[in-house]
């Protein structure tokens, strides 16, 4: 056995005890987690080790003792963020999966749009649908069905320092790509170190940034060093996409486009026609069948997806029998879209599936970067035009709940008034915070008796009367003359309608709402690129919010092109508070941090929040099985692709 490093100046616990003991007993994996475990001291050791020869052992036993001053840490199969985690060792699989799943046929799929790229990390250009989850594997992967647990996959154990400053990963022996070469210690460094450059998108540099170096130990043993603590990040690097050497081809990392991945997941890109469709073929070599991370997954022998213009064009394609999953997002489409015959005896399934999901915050976006939209009264007042209640009524058949916060259906959301603890982290910055942040978080507006659109568009103009806007000849203008007018991009039909509702009202106001819609590409383009004053987003959120929030809303992301800082804020005391969620050590800290956070974003005004609900609306065909168990945490088309089969195995 190799010898796996817990710090410069010390092997591990199992890697010194093997350099003393003869090789037909040298310790392997579960038992070096059991030794490890059970050796506090030299009893515990002996109890561990029952069964092997007792004279081979006094010396081990002797040794044990002896190093108790070295404290280090042990290789295990998996780590979890808060208590143990869920599955024990050489588990069988996961409980939402059927290892005994038949494989076969092809899934037929579909998405919206385009794609003009076979490169997921680069920032140009879209990527095909699910290239990254169906070619790319990560050292370790979480189960979706506990909070914040990671499992080995590329990565065979993993060692945390002490002092949580490292983190050690070992690879497996059989990991190999695609080409059929093994996976080792320089790919993953050749991968870090490329997703950290320019040439990437800026996600990964912003992810990482803690991290100090990575290090190659020996062949297939990396160590990740951070700068500084940080309670998540030696889960964060777990999530490492690693890739061939040889699929640059000598070539820069940006001109890799469409060259099909050199990666070790189940699945390879069989043929592609750029914009219109891909077939993904499992790898008949796959390296990872008999993980416990894998069995019972990916049972499809091929994936295809083809591409529509919109979501109506989608549901008849579906209809006629043109693919076989489809997760609705749309209320309307929902309601009215999917009846028909093959609905009334049975060979379309619709149905919702509940999620434990939190919901993050989705939203109409407003560009601080603007001048226009610069102004926190201005942002305020354009909020309290949306008649959700109306919208929710008329368009949306009672099927959402409004979002009410950045965390929305998480115990992180912020409630009440700040107070204890939270009150004590928000205190230093009350000089550079509105007085709001103190008082009792407020919800969204609400048209819901006693209040009304009326006596919310009135409270509107004076907010915009103190920011120096008043109605006069036909429009609203401030001191120059010039008319209150903006745009909202937007690349889905679905949107226009809830698009046109909002713009109705902001006229009531003066304020003339302009929507441009426009292509996938170039919608992507003007939000890479930070240019429109409205758009549309979804900042998902987890159970343990971290290093996306750096993505999301940290200063230096607002400069940063590529980046989900959508709405341009700069503000230290968010920076601060981003900072402190991810170096506390403990989850009570976690969500008093977040609950302050997420306080300060909503005084900001800076998105008008939309809506939510907590299920998965889709429809299949009955020619499809899934697992009995659901998941808690998970997205439906990701969960279909790596878990649900055909019930006739053989379809072609």
């Amino acid at each position: 056995m190799h010898r796996t490093f817990c710090c410069d100046r010390c092997y591990c616990l199992t890697s010194i005890l093997n350099r003393y003991l003869p090789r037909n007993v040298r310790l392997h994996n579960a038992l070096s987690v059991q030794v490890v475990r059970s050796a506090s001291n030299a009893v515990g050791a002996f109890r561990a080790l029952s069964g092997f020869r007792a004279g081979v052992w006094l010396r081990a036993g002797l040794l044990l003792a002896s190093l108790t001053f070295c404290a280090p840490s042990a290789a295990v199969y998996a780590l979890a963020l808060n208590g143990s985690p869920k599955y024990p060792p050489n588990f069988g699989a996961f409980d939402y999966v059927n290892p005994q799943a038949p494989r076969g046929g092809t899934l037929h799929l579909a998405a919206i749009g385009t794609y003009d790229k076979l490169n997921p990390f680069t920032l140009k250009g879209i990527v095909a649908a699910n290239l990254n989850s169906l070619s790319f594997e990560t050292l370790t992967i979480a189960s979706l069905d506990e909070p914040n647990t990671m499992y080995g996959l590329l990565a065979q154990d993993m060692e945390l320092a002490s002092d949580k400053l490292s983190i050690t990963f070992r690879l497996h022996p059989q990991a190999r790509f695609s080409n059929g070469d093994p996976v080792l210690a320089e790919d993953v460094k050749f991968s870090f170190d490329t997703l950290r450059s320019k040439l990437a998108g800026p996600l990964w540099r912003q992810y990482w940034q803690d991290v100090k170096e990575l290090k190659v130990l020996d062949e297939r043993t990396v160590r990740f060093e951070f700068a500084r603590l940080n309670r998540e990040l030696h889960m964060i690097v777990g999530s490492v996409p690693v890739f061939s050497r040889k699929w640059l081809a000598g070539k820069p990392f940006d001109e890799v486009v469409q060259t099909p991945p050199i990666a070790s997941g189940p699945y390879l890109v069989e043929k592609f026609s750029l914009g219109k469709s891909i077939v993904y073929k499992r790898n008949p070599n796959y390296w990872g069948n008999e993980l416990p991370t894998r069995r019972g997954q990916f049972n499809f022998e091929r994936v295809q997806y083809s591409y529509y213009q919109d979501e109506f064009a989608r549901i008849e394609a579906y209809k006629a029998g043109a693919f076989d999953f489809v997760h609705e997002n749309s209320a309307k489409n929902w309601a009215r879209g999917y009846f028909g015959s093959k609905f009334a005896d049975g060979s379309l399934v619709k149905t919702e599936l509940a999620n434990s999901n939190a919901q993050g915050m989705q939203a109409f976006v407003l560009n601080t970067r603007r001048p226009l939209l610069a102004d926190v009264r201005v942002r305020k007042a354009i909020g309290l035009a949306m008649d959700f209640e109306w919208m929710n009524r008329q368009l949306f058949f009672n099927q959402y709940k409004r979002s009410y916060s950045y965390f929305t259906n998480s115990e992180l959301a912020a409630r009440g008034a700040p107070s204890g603890d939270e009150l004590k982290l928000l205190e230093p910055f009350r000089a550079q915070l509105p007085p709001e942040v103190f008082a009792e978080v407020q919800p969204p507006p609400s048209t819901t008796a006693p209040r009304s659109l009326r006596q919310n568009l009135l409270e509107a103009r004076e907010l915009l009367e103190q920011a120096g806007w008043t109605y006069r000849d036909g429009a609203l203008r401030n001191e120059k003359g010039e008319p209150f007018e903006f745009e909202v991009i937007n690349n889905l039909r679905t949107w226009e309608r809830l698009i046109a509702p909002f713009a109705r009202n902001l006229e009531k106001l003066g304020i003339t709402l302009k929507l441009r819609n426009m292509d996938t590409s170039l919608h992507k383009k003007r939000e890479d690129d930070f240019d429109y004053d409205m758009t549309i987003n979804w900042w998902l959120s987890s159970q343990t919010p971290g290093n996306e929030l750096y993505n999301y809303f940290y200063s230096k992301a607002a400069d940063e092109k590529g980046s989900d800082n959508f709405s341009g804020i700069k503000s230290p005391v968010v920076d601060a508070l981003i900072d402190r969620i991810n170096q506390v050590s403990s989850r009570e800290d976690m969500v008093v941090a977040c609950r302050a956070l997420d306080r300060v974003l909503l005084a900001g005004y800076y998105v008008v929040p939309h809506f939510h609900n907590n299920a998965h609306r889709v429809s299949y065909k009955n020619t499809l099985e899934r697992p009995a168990k659901l998941p808690l945490f998970y997205q439906s088309e990701g969960w279909v692709l790596s878990a649900w089969w055909f019930k006739d195995a053989g379809r072609p």
